[in-house]
């Protein structure tokens, strides 16, 4: 057996062109949908995730506040900007990249996000809305996750899914996802406390590993046939490459294709996605407000 490598570049391009197309809609309308994103500081692969959004931002006709601050900048005055952005009528989503510097406080920077901004859905208000399955903006990351699932054509009513890894980016909500009515997976979420891994994956029928670590999920755990999708992004060295590095995902990639049936590469899986999903997200928000006008 040889996995279907889903391509999650392709998905994202469609998700990005439905996009565009009601974003034209939109202007016509005299409403451009703006994004603001706030960088502090220059943590490299921070800078790198959000020239990805701006990217996507001009691809999709949409307006880009961008917003680079010093990495000294007190808590304070970043909030007080979030708070300046909040009642900037022209602004539709507001993401703070993460992560920030350790003086600032995550939580505050998080809670300070007028809900109806929060195209990162990660606002309490939001995560509430995802748990009893009112609308509300779903985190990029998990929803991507289930886009992907979902246009691969994957069976996914009364499977049994496993999710590797309970944080509030990932694990937690497409936990929460997966067994909603509309994917109706019965879910396990495994992470450090999990006793005998494998005893777990191997029943899997869908695996979703968000661990942070490489090689958490190998060949020997999974059963045949089963679908991974692998959300890790681990840099490690190699000096065939220019920049010294290659990037690899949580699960070991090369022997798993072989047994598995679906698989996402990474790049080029999960990651796209996530941008995508945040261009829609944004997409939601203008739209709401040309519904009031």
């Amino acid at each position: 057996m040889s996995a279907v490598i889903i391509d999650g570049k392709a998905v994202a391009q469609s998700v990005r062109e439905d996009v565009a197309k009601n974003v034209e809609v939109l202007k016509s309308k005299g409403i451009t949908p703006c994004l603001a994103v706030i960088l502090v500081g220059n943590n490299p692969a921070s800078v790198s995730y959000v020239t990805g959004k701006r990217k996507a931002l001009a691809e999709v006709g949409m307006n880009d506040k961008s917003i680079e601050l010093e990495e000294n900048i007190t808590e304070a005055e970043l909030l007080d900007l979030i708070e300046k952005l909040n009642q900037d009528a022209s602004v539709h989503g507001i993401l703070v990249q993460l992560p920030l510097p350790k003086h600032i406080n995550e939580d505050k920077v998080i809670m300070a996000i007028k809900p109806e901004k929060d195209v990162d859905g990660f606002h309490p208000v939001n995560v509430g809305n995802m748990m009893i399955g009112r609308d509300g903006f779903l985190p990029c990351t998990p929803h991507g996750i289930i886009v992907l699932l979902k246009t691969a054509g994957i069976e996914t009513n009364g499977k049994n899914a496993v999710v590797i890894g309970r944080s509030n980016i990932v694990g937690k909500p497409v936990s929460v996802l997966l067994s909603r009515k509309d994917v109706n997976c019965t879910v396990t979420m495994c992470h450090t406390g999990t006793k005998d891994l494998a005893s777990h994956t191997k029943n899997a029928d869908i695996i979703v590993v968000a661990s942070g670590r490489p090689h958490t999920l190998t060949c020997d755990m999974v059963k045949d046939g089963a679908v991974v999708i692998d959300v890790g992004v681990n840099r490690i060295p190699d000096s065939t490459k220019k920049s010294g590095f290659r990037l690899i995902g949580d699960s070991d990639f090369d022997t798993l294709k072989e047994k598995c049936s679906y698989i996402t590469p990474v790049p080029g899986g999960v990651g796209p996605m996530t941008i995508a999903m945040l261009m829609q997200n944004t997409l939601i928000s203008a739209q709401k407000i040309a519904e009031q006008k």
